[in-house]
């Protein structure tokens, strides 16, 4: 969420890019550099979303030219599956699509709304569930299945991103059960990236509880339960585990197996936006959160100097007998 110009301006002084540039150089590097995009890129405009607490509503709106700050900074597509992303209404989830087409941003979020590419031959698409009025429904466990099938049969790699679980910083932790923040249904993340592995994903993305959760090696694909918040210039707390801003950084086979990867520990201290950070503390809390919330999962963490490489369990050796 790169500041809001609503109702009053509240917008970086140098710009999206300047918030951006710490960690530009990490995200340029991969050959699919993925986030979630919080409110709507849009010039002017009311907004249509109604609070029933005026003192806890958050409206988000950045111009449309912060979407060529997102392509500079190395972002190929992104989420528009969240609470915010109809803050403006439909209207305003449309003037973000264009804004992310002329800018060569691919996205997916509102009902229907898939991105399908090729990166070195191989077949990628992207699908952006939340359990939110408008986008690709996650509650509706059934008809995401069906839509994760229908992708896999036609794509080397799919990947699912969810915006969904609690909020806040205690809710690092997976509950493996059902979610709700302020009464508002938001899923069974487990259940979920199962379901969705199950029926043919490859890499499943979690945002939502603004910390960072625990990684999963479920069936030889990565899940990451939450990545945190990342570059929220205004109005989302960053303080503690809020301001951790990891980078996941995946390697996949050409059929979509996670073969390694590793975490970049960045972290936010406003007015700045993501910075490397020294002591490595995303990356560590992950490792954390993983080994706590999945004891058994094939996952291995190494250091690697402030990062934290993650990579599967090597399967044991056969013994074979001479005679």
């Amino acid at each position: 969420m790169l500041g809001t110009d609503f109702p009053k301006d509240r917008l970086p002084p140098q710009g999206a890019s300047a918030l951006l540039a710490g960690v530009a150089g990490t995200l340029s590097q991969a050959d699919v550099a993925f986030g979630n995009l919080e409110g709507v890129l849009l010039d002017g405009g009311e907004p249509v979303k109604q609070c029933s607490n005026p003192a806890w509503c958050y409206l988000f709106r950045s111009p449309s030219t912060y979407a060529a700050d997102l392509k500079a900074a190395g972002f190929d597509v992104l989420s528009l599956a969240n609470n915010h992303a109809r803050d403006f209404g439909e209207p305003g989830r449309s003037a973000t699509m264009r804004a992310l087409d002329a800018a060569g941003i691919r996205h997916s979020g509102r009902a229907g709304d898939i991105a399908s590419w090729r990166v070195k031959g191989v077949r990628i698409a992207l699908v952006a569930f939340a359990p939110f009025l408008g986008s690709n429904p996650m509650l509706d466990r059934e008809g995401a299945r069906r839509t994760v099938a229908d992708l896999k049969r036609h794509h080397d790699i799919v990947m699912v991103s969810f915006h969904g679980g609690g909020e806040g910083a205690d809710a690092t932790h997976v509950p493996f059960a059902r979610e709700f923040y302020h009464g508002e249904d938001r899923g069974d993340v487990v259940g979920f990236a199962h379901a969705m592995i199950d029926a043919g994903a490859d890499l499943v993305l979690g945002s939502g509880p603004h910390v960072p959760r625990a990684l999963e090696l479920y069936r030889d694909r990565l899940v990451a339960y939450s990545l945190g918040n990342f570059c929220t210039y205004w109005g989302i707390n960053v303080a503690g585990p809020n301001g951790l801003a990891p980078i996941l950084v995946a390697r996949l086979a050409p059929n979509g197996r996670f073969l390694s990867g590793h975490i970049v520990s960045a972290r936010q201290v406003r007015p700045a936006g993501p910075e490397p950070d020294p002591k490595g503390r995303a990356a560590r809390l992950m490792a954390k959160l993983t080994r706590a919330d999945f004891p058994q999962t094939a996952l291995v963490f190494r250091a690697q100097g402030t990062n934290l490489a993650v990579s599967p369990v090597a399967a044991p050796k056969t013994a074979l007998s001479r005679r």
